[in-house]
Parts: structure tokens; sequence; C-alpha cells
């Protein structure tokens, strides 16, 4: 079976596959036999214990934005379930993606027992460097799966207004920050 195949089998974006053929990290035997054609071994052992323990984690940033959280830890362990991946922690909490002291997001990561995280986006683990904890997570025999590798609609436009929030919180306080950098996206908009 090709690799793109195996990859959309398994619940996995084939680029995250692909990735992972390339870093040697893949849960099952695949070879090159072609300048763009990969075969994986689907006779291998493809038990939930190859792939090891997951941890799920959901986040959204806002109170407001509860009933999107809970959808999203649902689709996580539907995805998680229909691959047979055993699943050993699940956490989902609310927080800005900017904040790295969210408490829940930094116990899955030090849970021994996680060796693989899952995350619907890759925004949601982090808005900015999430590559440095992918780095640090292969660099202990753990990974990061993302599940929609594709770019979030408006992701530019969230990551402004989360850091004109953050601006104006300094400037403002927290009460009124978030329509200060609302009402500043606007102005800059009808100036453009």
């Amino acid at each position: 079976m090709n690799l793109t195949e195996w990859a959309r089998l398994q619940g996995v974006a084939p680029r995250t596959a692909y990735r992972w053929f390339r870093e040697g990290t893949l849960p099952v035997p695949a070879e090159r036999v072609g300048p763009r054609t990969i075969l994986v071994n689907i006779e291998a052992n493809t038990a939930p214990e190859a792939v090891g323990g997951l941890g799920l984690y959901a986040r959204v940033s806002s109170h407001d934005q509860k009933a999107d959280l809970e959808r999203q830890a649902a689709r996580l362990a539907a995805w998680a379930a229909k691959a047979g991946h055993r699943v050993v922690r699940v956490e989902s909490e609310i927080g800005s993606g900017m904040d790295g002291r969210r408490s829940k997001a930094r116990r899955l990561l030090a849970d021994p027992a996680v060796t693989t995280v899952v995350v619907e986006h890759k925004d949601r683990l982090g808005r900015m460097n999430v590559e440095l904890i992918e780095a640090a997570l292969s660099a202990c025999g753990r990974r990061l799966v993302v599940l929609d590798d594709g770019e979030v609609e408006d992701d530019l436009v969230r990551d402004t207004v989360e850091i004109l929030t953050s601006f104006c919180a300094r400037l403002y306080g927290r009460r009124s920050a978030k329509n200060r950098a609302k009402a500043a996206l606007e102005a800059a908009a009808g100036h453009g």
C-alpha cells in the first residue's frame, strides 16, 4: 500500500506521514520504490502499542468557545478510536495560544506515558514556535501528530488580534483589551 493511502487509513495527514518517513519515525516499515512512491508494509505489526500512548490535547482561546472545545475533544477521541490507538491522557483547556503557562498542556507534555501528542490543528498547541515543542518531543523519542495540517482560515487575523489584545491589555487593562484590539483592526482596515 502506498504511504498516502496508509496515512489516510490511519487518520494522519499524508504530509505528516511523509515527514515521519523522512525522519525515520514512521511506526511501520516503509520503502521508497520510486522518485515519488513510498510503499508501506501493511503486513507489519500496526497494533496500538507500536504507536505508544496517545495524549489528546484540545484548546480554545475564550470561554464563549466552550462548545467548540467539547467538539474538538470529541473529534480527537473519535480519530483515536477509529485508528485503534490507546489513549492515556486527554486534556482540554481554555487559554491563549500565546501563553506558555497553560497547566493542562504542560501536564500532558510532562507525562512520560504520552509518547504521541495529538492535536487537531498545530495552533491548538501554540500560536508560535510549535516546531520547538515538536523537536523537543522528537529528541525524547516522542512525536506530535497534527490531524489537519492545513492552514486554519483567518489564522493571521486571529494571531494579530491576540497580539494586539496582549499589547492593549498592558496599556489599558485586561477588561477592555479585546474590544480595543478589534477597534484598532477595524480602523486599520478602513485606512488600507
